[in-house]
């Protein structure tokens, strides 16, 4: 089955809220080596001005791939995930992921396009914070490898 065309521009209903945690931001540092203290550190994030621990930067894919699962997964689209590989992934952050933060997301079908037998899609997920305010923007595109 050939990627769903007519999927281009959806959007699908909110995710989450997704609750971030303490031990979930050190675990995600340390997973990437990211060894600032204000990932683990609650006295020295709030030195910083925050509230609580903040995330890596990259964290915000976590949430990013929970919401947009529901585009990839739908039998209807015709994504065939056996041929997926990831094209690129970019952020604007609004404000940092923090610890305490119940995030909601929501994703959008942005671009869908073929290339050299393939089909690049392109989904767009804002993220908000409980008080709906934006948190982070993100962009993450697949490839869908064509021919059999």
């Amino acid at each position: 089955m050939a990627v769903n065309t007519d999927f281009l521009g959806r959007t699908y209903p909110p995710s989450g809220p997704y609750a971030v945690t303490a031990d979930e931001i050190a675990a995600f540092a340390a997973a990437v080596g990211a060894t600032d203290p204000l990932h683990t550190d609650p006295a020295a994030a709030r030195a910083a001005g925050y509230a609580d621990v903040i995330a890596p930067p990259t964290m915000a894919v976590k949430y990013e791939q929970q919401s947009s699962r529901a585009y990839v997964a739908d039998p209807a689209a015709g994504i065939d995930y056996s041929r997926v590989v990831h094209g690129e992934e970019s952020f604007v952050h609004h404000r940092p992921i923090m610890a305490g933060d119940e995030l909601t997301a929501t994703t959008t079908v942005a671009s869908i396009r073929q290339a050299g037998g393939h089909s690049m899609i392109t989904v767009v997920t804002d993220l908000t914070g409980a008080d709906g305010e934006p948190v982070t923007t993100a962009s993450s595109t697949i490839v869908v490898r064509g021919g059999e």
